[in-house]
Order: structure tokens, then sequence, then C-alpha cells
């Protein structure tokens, strides 16, 4: 009964996890004495320090007055990004620095979210169906796996997890599927397997999938997974701006990781997540700083995989 219970409740979060509607007066302040500040996010729990960070009123009291729009992935953000409509930008590490070997004119402002480092207990995870023939990593060779998007983080951890089991990591098939549609794809036997993150990982578990890796540790200790950032042109034109989204932004980093009941009670407010599936989340690490040698990882593995054919000069990139 009570796993109808959540099964029940995780399918109505699948069906409704979405961004709300920013109140751009929201606070009570008038809006004309602030800097109005979109920001590109991805309505998933990694992004729960920056609503924390606005719900605290940290981005008020540096001036800013702080939309938060909703994008599928990284890689639709950063175009959002350089053409203005967005001021700075939430986007995973791969993303990022494929942007940058191509001299996309973005760079990181500050550190987003991080992997717990713990395998088996990470905030994301490689799933199969529990009566799949794949029994770990190395059996996804000529499999095809879905990502939230294609040429992201994703295919660079899973992949990690492939060649960390003996398996060839070259032989593995990607397609694209939004985090949504992906616990239904698996079920429906449309892909071998799946990599989510939460609240999609706990809709995995709940429809009795298994999980056969935590990719994201397998690529690296205490990965980097997602950074904000924004473009050149407003580094340029207005460095103060800059400065102070970066400090609301890691005080609020620092916040969430200190104060994980209100890191799950803010994530009511923009996603529709059931309450009884909020406290079964993984949370993720929120460091104030990047790892830069998670970075680094991350960069040879792209190079080793083909999604880079040098590495990109992390200075430039990085803050």
């Amino acid at each position: 009964m009570r796993r109808s219970r959540l099964l029940a409740a995780l399918a109505a979060t699948f069906l409704l996890v979405t961004a709300c509607a920013d109140d751009p007066d929201e606070g009570g302040q008038a809006a004309g004495a602030l800097d109005k500040v979109n920001t590109g996010v991805i309505a998933i729990v990694d992004v729960a320090p920056i609503y924390l960070g606005k719900e605290k009123g940290f981005f008020r009291e540096q001036n800013i007055d702080l939309t938060l729009t909703a994008a599928q992935g990284g890689a639709a953000i950063v175009p959002a990004v350089t053409s203005g409509q967005f001021q700075f930008g939430f986007s995973n590490t791969v993303s990022l620095l494929l942007g940058s070997a191509k001299k996309v004119p973005v760079e990181v402002v500050v550190n987003g979210t991080n992997s717990t480092g713990v395998d088996g207990n990470d905030f994301a995870g490689l799933f199969v169906k529990a009566d799949s023939p794949i029994k770990s990593p190395k059996d996804l060779a000529g499999r095809t796996v879905a990502a939230n998007t294609l040429k992201n983080i994703v295919e660079t951890s899973v992949r990690a997890s492939v060649r960390k089991d003996g398996g060839d990591a070259t032989a593995v098939k990607f397609t694209e599927l939004a985090f949504p549609e992906q616990v239904p794809a698996l079920t429906a036997g449309q892909v071998d397997a799946i990599f989510v993150v939460e609240p999609f990982q706990q809709s995995a578990i709940a429809a009795g999938a298994r999980k056969i890796a935590s990719s994201y540790v397998d690529a690296a200790p205490n990965l980097t997974v997602a950074m904000y950032f924004t473009s050149n042109q407003l580094i340029a034109d207005n460095p103060d701006l800059v400065r102070r989204f970066t400090e609301a932004m890691k005080r609020s980093l620092a916040y969430a990781d200190e104060h994980p009941d209100e890191v799950r009670a803010v994530l009511g407010t923009y996603t529709k997540i059931a309450p009884e599936v909020r406290e079964s989340l993984v949370l993720p690490k929120w460091p104030a700083e990047i790892d830069r040698a998670s970075v680094e990882t991350l960069a040879d593995l792209a190079v080793t995989d083909g999604l880079l054919t040098e590495l990109p000069d992390l200075d430039v990139l990085l803050p």
C-alpha cells in the first residue's frame, strides 16, 4: 500500500515538475530600484540553492530583482545567455567545456552543484529495468541510453562508468529524452537504460528500475556537475552586477548546504514534487567553490570520448 501511494505521488511528480512563474516584485520592494536579472535554470533539485537564495532575500540584498526561467538543459541555456535572453545561466560542466572549445563567449562565475561522491548514494544514477539482461555498465555496449540532452555530462559520465567496468565505452548509443519522459520510456522498453537526477531518480526506483552505477561518482571524486555562467559581454558591460550575482549565489550555495530541510521545502515552490517524495530525495552537495580538478578530469574525458578535439583553456572559462 505504501509503495502504491509513493508510485501515485511520483506519477503526479512526473506530470507536474515544472518551474513556477516568478513574481518580479516579490518581497515588497520597488522593482525600479533593482537590477532586473533573468537566469536560465532547469527545474530539478540541482538549482534549489538559487530558489532558496531568492526566497531568503540574498539577491535583493545585492540590489538584484531575480527572475528564474526553466529550460530543458544547459545546451539550450548557453545560447540564450550569449543572445542576452538570460543574463546568467545554469549548465552542466561538459556543455560549458564544449562551448569554450568552440570559442562561445561565456565565462563561469560560480559553482552550481556537485556529486555527493558516494557510490550508490548520489543524487543521480544509471538505471535499467529490473528484468534487464544488463547487469553492469559494461553490458551497455551496443545499447541505447536516454540522456536529457546529447553531448553533455550524461554521455561523459556514463561512458566513464562503462570504461571503469571494463566495457567498450565507444559502443554506447545515446538518445535525447527530457527527464520526465525517461522512466516511461524505460518501462515501455523504448530504451535500454536511463540516466536521471533527482526527483526522477526516485521515480525510477519506485517504478522498480535497477541502479547499475553512480556515474557522476565514477567520473571524478567531488564532481563539479554544473556551474552558473554569464556572457563575456555582460562581464565587460556590467562587472559590478556580475560580482553582486556571484556573491548572492555563493551565499545561497552555502546556505543550502547547511539547511537540507529548507532545501526540501523550497522544492515545493518551483516544482510539484510531492512532500513524501521530497523527503526521500538524495540531495547533491553545494560547495561555493568549483572543484577545478574534477573539471579538468571532465575535459580529459570529453577529449577521450571525441566530444572535444583538444583541451579548452580553463583559465578562460573558469573564474
